[in-house]
């Protein structure tokens, strides 16, 4: 059962929204952080950072993905959210939005390695300084714990959305035969002693996430080239 939210002046929403999904076992971090925001600003850099590696962990473990416990904070990210479908099924193929999804993770990975960096030159917790921590207050640490509490409510509703039933994943690779003969041609084979590889094949079994991105520009621009290609010029007189 979900404790209720500590009777402090900063509630993490959207961590404790996923709660009761899947991640009870961040609970006391949640309310650790939601008490360090007040009385341990310091602490609240090293404890959101400490959230976002548990909630990226806790996902490739969800979905078997390999990674390394010395992995770094933006690597576990980056791996996580390369094997999340961030737009549904029926919106794989639209470019444009992908683009713009593109920029806010972007974004948020830029909001986890500064966070990180905090955590390294401010946290209460981190390795020994060799000269006195900048003072931060509780307004750096909310600003902190925020972007901490988006990335991990976000994050993990995608991974628990991803994970409802959709067409089988092959089906994607198969259907598209057009964009994957336009992959090998264009990168070749790779042979592994006497084994050979598609490139295309690789591309969709290692990056799941950039397979459908590429496939989506590519469905995109062969779109572009056929109207341009059926548009019959205006005749004069």
């Amino acid at each position: 059962m979900v404790a209720p939210a500590s009777a402090t002046l900063f509630v993490m929403h959207g961590a404790r929204d996923v709660l009761s999904s899947g991640l009870a076992h961040i609970e006391e971090q949640v309310r650790s952080i939601e008490q360090a925001v007040v009385e341990n600003p310091a602490l609240a850099f090293d404890l959101a950072r400490t959230l976002i590696e548990t909630v990226c962990r806790t996902i490739l473990t969800e979905r078997a993905i390999a990674y390394s416990e010395d992995d770094s904070l933006p690597k576990l990210f980056r791996t996580a959210s390369n094997h999340l479908s961030f737009l549904p099924p029926s919106a794989s193929s639209e470019a444009k939005v992908r683009k713009s999804l593109a920029q806010i993770l972007s974004g948020l990975s830029a909001a986890i390695q500064g966070i990180c960096e905090l955590r390294n030159q401010c946290g209460f917790a981190s390795h020994g300084p060799d000269k006195p921590r900048p003072p931060l207050e509780s307004i750096q640490a909310m600003m902190a714990a925020e972007a901490a509490d988006t990335i991990v409510g976000f994050l993990y509703r995608i991974h628990r959305q991803d994970q409802s039933p959709h067409p089988s994943p092959r089906a994607l690779y198969e259907d598209n035969s057009a964009f994957n003969d336009f992959v090998d041609e264009s990168f070749g084979s790779i042979r592994i002693f006497e084994i050979e590889f598609r490139a295309s094949e690789i591309l969709f079994q290692m990056e799941p996430e950039s397979y459908r991105i590429y496939l989506a520009e590519f469905k995109e621009q062969a779109e572009s080239a056929e109207a341009e290609s059926v548009a019959v010029p205006e005749m004069t007189t």
